[in-house]
C-alpha cells in the first residue's frame, strides 16, 4: 500500500494526486464515461450526455459533503501537466456500508493504479467509518474489476440477479472486507 498525504488540493499516494471531483473535471469525466472500452462491463452506467455527467458529478460532491468521503478524480503529474487516469474512491451506500469503486482510462488498465487508489480509499474509509463494512460491486464477468478489488483484501459475499439491470442474465457480485447478515446483503443488493 502506498503512504497517503493529505493535502489541501486533494491527497497524493506514491503515483497519484486523487482529488474532490469538481465542475472543470466535466470534460474529462464524460471521456471516461462515455468511452466504450470502459462502460464495456456495465452498459448501464455509459453517458450519452455531458447533462448525465454534470449529474453525476453533483452526486458526487454531495457525498463528500455528506460522508466526508466520496469519490475522487485521479491525476498523474507529468512534465507538461496533470494527466486525468479516471476515478476511485469510497462513499456510504444506503447509510449501511461503504462502497468502493474506480473506473480507470483504458490507457491507464493494468498498471496498479486501481489498487493504489482503493488503498488510500480504505485507508481513508476505515479512519473516519470502522464501524461499517466495505464493500464492492462487480458484474460478473468483468474479470479486471473482480480481480482489483481481490487484490485488496475484498471476499466475495453474495452472487445473484444484478437488481434494476434491463438484461435478466446480468449477475452482481458483492465482495465485503468482513462477513455480512442476510438482512445487510439483502439491503445491499435489492435496489
Amino acid at each position: 500500500m502506498s503512504d497517503v498525504d493529505g493535502s489541501t488540493d486533494g491527497i497524493t499516494t506514491g503515483r497519484l494526486i486523487l482529488r474532490e471531483p469538481t465542475p472543470a473535471d466535466l470534460p474529462a469525466l464524460f471521456a471516461l464515461y462515455a468511452d466504450p472500452l470502459v462502460w464495456g462491463p456495465d452498459p448501464l452506467s455509459r453517458h450519452h450526455d455531458t447533462g448525465q455527467t454534470a449529474r453525476m458529478i453533483e452526486n458526487w460532491r454531495a457525498a463528500w459533503h455528506r460522508d466526508g468521503l466520496g469519490i475522487w478524480t485521479a491525476w498523474r503529474a507529468e512534465p507538461d501537466g496533470d494527466a486525468f487516469v479516471g476515478i476511485g474512491g469510497c462513499f456510504v451506500r444506503y447509510g449501511v456500508a461503504w462502497n468502493l469503486g474506480f473506473r480507470l482510462l483504458p490507457r491507464f488498465w493494468g498498471r496498479g493504479h486501481a489498487q493504489e487508489i482503493s488503498a488510500a480509499a480504505i485507508t481513508a474509509a476505515h479512519r473516519l467509518r470502522p464501524d461499517l463494512p466495505l464493500t464492492a460491486y462487480v458484474l460478473e464477468g468483468n474479470d479486471r474489476s473482480r480481480r482489483a478489488v481481490e487484490r485488496v483484501g475484498l471476499e466475495l459475499v453474495w452472487r445473484g440477479p444484478d437488481a434494476g439491470n434491463p438484461d435478466a442474465s446480468a449477475v452482481r457480485l458483492l465482495y465485503s472486507d468482513r462477513p455480512l447478515s442476510s438482512e445487510l446483503a439483502h439491503t445491499l443488493t435489492e435496489r
